[in-house]
């Protein structure tokens, strides 16, 4: 397995301190190389990484679809819907 994706990503980590350390103008230039290089080492990650961050993310997502929707109902007051 290639293990190129690890340049972009510890940049990414580098720059993100950076961005987080500083108060000057270049901290938002540092944020963007950041994010930038974040989304550079998910697409050039192996499928393997990537679809495992996929199931973390659907997971999380049903999870946080449940918690607003059970808040809905109690300040509606409706029954709520029963998830597949």
């Amino acid at each position: 397995m290639p293990l190129f994706f690890l340049i972009p990503l510890c940049t990414a980590l580098a720059t993100g301190y950076f961005f987080k350390k500083s108060t000057d103008e270049i901290a938002y230039l540092a944020g963007v190389f950041a994010a930038i290089s974040l989304i550079l080492s998910l697409v050039l990650a192996p499928w393997q990484i990537q679809f495992g961050l996929l199931i973390i993310v659907l997971i999380i997502t049903n999870r946080l679809l449940q918690e607003n929707e059970s808040r809905q109902t109690e300040a509606i007051g409706k029954q709520p819907r029963e998830i597949k």
